[in-house]
């Protein structure tokens, strides 16, 4: 399966890529060669953290290396009165009786913690398109799911600060 991303999400993902082939490796480089200066090298807790750290930040161009290279393009264009990518709204859910208010996002800027949904989640998936009154059947598996009620729609829009998931 594809990660579906938009052109704002390859252009953050390039420039984190970016920053940390020109500035990372580079201190993190620095920083193996001068724990490997202190000696005695499997004894050297600064050597072995900074080898971590070297490691990590690899792993992470590889990891957004790779989202890039397999990701599909999707458009965050909606009508004005349709939910679509990074729109905030507000939820009613019928069987807990209560109302939340989440932002729907790509999957890599997805955290239901801070109230950002994917578009891919069962969530997502059933309330894009959607308008103001509009009642949503969310399917979570083949028998179980449950009613949203759409209360609110606000067209915001991707403006840089919904981070990147770290994996």
């Amino acid at each position: 399966m594809f990660d579906k991303l938009t052109d704002n999400d390859i252009k953050k993902m390039q420039e984190e890529i970016d920053y940390r082939k020109l500035v990372v490796r580079k201190e993190a480089l620095e920083a193996v060669k001068e724990a490997r200066a202190h000696g005695d090298l499997s004894e050297n807790f600064e050597y072995h953290a900074a080898k971590k750290d070297k490691n990590q930040n690899e792993s992470r161009i590889r990891y957004l290396e790779k989202m890039i290279k397999t990701a599909q393009i999707i458009s965050d264009e909606s009508k004005d009165d349709e939910i679509g990518l990074y729109n905030t709204v507000d939820l009613y859910f019928e069987d807990d009786e209560e109302e939340e208010t989440y932002k729907l996002v790509t999957t890599v800027r997805g955290n239901s913690m801070k109230g950002l949904i994917s578009s891919e989640s069962p969530l997502g998936r059933a309330i894009i398109g959607h308008k103001v009154g509009d009642r949503v059947y969310v399917k979570v598996d083949g028998n179980t799911g449950y009613y949203v009620v759409v209360k609110r729609l606000e067209n915001t829009k991707d403006d840089g600060s919904d981070k990147l998931r770290s994996y």
